[in-house]
């Protein structure tokens, strides 16, 4: 007997990544995934494969933990390792 999989909804994902490739000045042609893939994803929450979310999450550094755990406080939000990253770390392995 197979066990139901409730499907994962990647719109909250979607959007973490618009908003931070915006935040970045990039457009959808600079990013190493087909802009048509990439603009499914931010605005109709298109599941990426392994591959494609790994290469966005590092590429913003966006944190998973809020997409994963979002009941549970994090003590790195993506929000913090994007400021971390902008003014006081010259790794990104300190934020």
């Amino acid at each position: 007997m197979k066990r139901a999989v409730i499907p994962y909804d990647f719109n909250a994902f979607g959007q973490a990544i618009k908003a931070a490739r915006m935040a970045k000045g990039e457009s959808r042609k600079n990013v190493s995934v087909s802009p048509r893939y990439l603009a499914n994803i931010e605005n109709k929450g298109q599941q990426p494969s392994l591959q494609i979310f790994y290469e966005l999450v590092t590429r913003y550094h966006i944190s998973v933990d809020q997409f994963f755990f979002p009941n549970e406080t994090a003590d790195k939000t993506t929000r913090r390792r994007q400021l971390c990253l902008l003014y006081t770390s010259p790794s990104p392995r300190d934020c």
